[in-house]
Parts: C-alpha cells; structure tokens; sequence
C-alpha cells in the first residue's frame, strides 16, 4: 500500500515502487520508481542520469486501461552514498496522450490512503 509523503513540498508524493521497463543497456534499464505526484516523479537508476534530459514515460494507471504518456525533465540527480545507484528527479513537462486530470484523480483516490 502506499501512502503520501510529504518532505516540505508544495505537493504530496506517493511510494510507488514498481520497476522501470527501459531499453536495455541505456541509463533506464533497471531503474525502479520511488514515488510519484500529479506534477513529477523519483526513481533510483544504476546510472548517472543527465540533467534536462528529455524522457518519455508511459504510466499505467489500472491494468487493461490506457496509460498516461508525458514527456519528463529531469531536475535532479543525487548519488546515493557509497553505493552505485542515484536518485533521479523528474517533472513532467508535456501530457502527451492521456489527461492530467485522469493522472489528478488517480493520486487522490482512497487506493492511496
């Protein structure tokens, strides 16, 4: 189940931590999403991740129903310690098949309570 975080921030992030399906042997290959909000989401990557880059995501709100497909940014990447992975922070800038307000009433609804 997951629940919303809050970490100061002008909106709630959720816990969402499912695997990234990514093209193999590229920086998202093996990344695996932390958490998510109406306007962004984190995950971990096993590479560094360049700042600005322009990545295409396809979320899945509900099995068998059409996925969200945004355009995201990337705003931040933090190594993680000692270990080899980093922490990547992505907003999304364009909505590029779905709507924002299918992705708005996924995050609220009690599912994520």
């Amino acid at each position: 189940m997951s629940t919303a975080i809050n970490n100061n921030r002008s909106e709630s992030r959720y816990n969402c931590l499912v695997p990234v399906e990514g093209k193999e042997g590229s920086e998202f290959d093996g990344t695996k999403t932390m958490d998510i909000s109406r306007h962004g989401m984190g995950f971990l990557s096993s590479q560094n991740v360049a700042i600005n880059q322009k990545i295409a995501l396809e979320i899945v709100l509900k099995p068998n129903t059409e996925p969200v497909i945004v355009i995201g940014l990337v705003k931040w990447v933090r190594k993680l310690g000692v270990s080899d992975q980093y922490r990547v922070g992505v907003v999304f800038a364009e909505i590029i098949s779905g709507s924002s307000t299918r992705l708005d009433k996924y995050l609220t609804s009690k599912r994520w309570e």
